[in-house]
C-alpha cells in the first residue's frame, strides 16, 4: 500500500497502490467538505476504509472503471477479489457507479443487486461538496469502460495507461470503440490535464495529456486501419 500523493488546495486526490497485479486505487474529495469517492475499490477495502478514517474523509461513492474483478472485486481465476461487495458490507450507503452497460457484468462477478447499483451513461456526474466529478463514457477495453474527469484530472482506468492503452482481446473488447475513445474522447482534453491510470505499468505513476500526446504512440494514429494493424486486427 503506497500512501499516494495528495494534490493541491481545490481537491483531495490521493493515489493508492494496492494489490498483485499492480492496481492504483484512487481517493477523491472535496477538502471543504471531506466528502470523498473512491475509485475501483478493490483488493484491500480495510486499507482503503482506513486512509479515509485517517484522513477525516466520508465516503460516499464507489466509481468503478471497469467491470474486470481487479478494479470491482468479485470472481477471478478460481478466487474471490474484495471489492465493492466487501465495501459495501461495511458501509450500506455506499453504492457502486458503473456504467449501464455493465450492470449485467457486476451482478454475475461480484453478485451486486441493480439496488446496490447507479448506472451510469455519458452525461453523468457526481457532486462532492464543492467537487464535481464528470463520467467520460470510453469504451473499447469492455463496453462500459469510463473515466472520470475532476478539476483538470482524468482517472482513466485501463482505456489510457502511461504510453499505453487497455487490451482490445478480451471477451467485450472492441478495438475500434478503443480508438475512437482515444482519438476523439481523451485526445481532445486539454493538454495539461493530469493523468492517473488504473495500473502502476510504467517508471511514473502519473502523466499528462499533452506528454502522452507525444510519447504515447496509440494517441499518435491518424486512421482506424493503422491502430488496427498495430493492435493486430489488420
Amino acid at each position: 500500500l503506497s500512501p499516494g500523493v495528495d494534490m493541491g488546495s481545490a481537491i483531495y486526490l490521493k493515489q493508492l497502490l494496492i494489490g498483485p497485479m499492480a492496481n492504483f486505487v484512487y481517493l477523491i474529495a472535496d477538502p471543504e467538505s471531506r466528502e470523498a469517492a473512491v475509485v475501483d475499490a478493490a483488493w484491500d477495502v480495510d486499507a482503503i476504509l482506513r486512509v479515509c478514517e485517517e484522513d477525516g474523509l466520508t465516503l460516499k461513492a464507489n466509481l468503478v472503471t471497469h467491470f474486470h474483478p481487479d478494479h470491482l472485486g468479485g470472481k477471478f481465476m478460481g478466487q474471490h477479489i474484495p471489492g465493492a461487495a466487501e465495501l459495501l458490507e461495511r458501509n450500506v450507503d455506499v453504492r457502486t457507479w458503473i456504467h449501464k452497460d455493465e450492470a449485467d457484468y457486476v451482478a454475475r462477478i461480484a453478485g451486486l443487486s441493480r439496488s446496490d447499483l447507479v448506472l451510469t451513461d455519458a452525461d453523468s456526474e457526481l457532486a462532492l461538496g464543492n467537487l464535481k466529478i464528470r463520467f467520460l463514457h470510453t469504451p473499447g477495453h469492455t463496453p462500459g469502460s469510463q473515466c472520470f474527469l475532476v478539476d483538470g484530472n482524468l482517472v482513466s482506468g485501463d482505456t489510457l495507461f502511461i504510453g499505453s492503452c487497455g487490451r482490445v482481446d478480451l471477451p467485450g473488447s472492441d478495438p475500434r470503440q478503443l480508438y475512437d475513445s482515444l482519438v476523439n474522447k481523451l485526445k481532445r482534453l486539454p493538454d495539461e490535464t493530469v493523468l492517473y491510470p488504473g495500473h502502476d505499468y510504467a517508471d511514473q505513476p502519473t502523466s499528462t495529456i499533452g506528454a502522452e500526446k507525444a510519447r504515447n504512440m496509440f494517441l499518435r494514429f491518424d486512421r482506424l486501419d493503422q491502430f488496427l494493424a498495430t493492435m493486430g486486427y489488420a
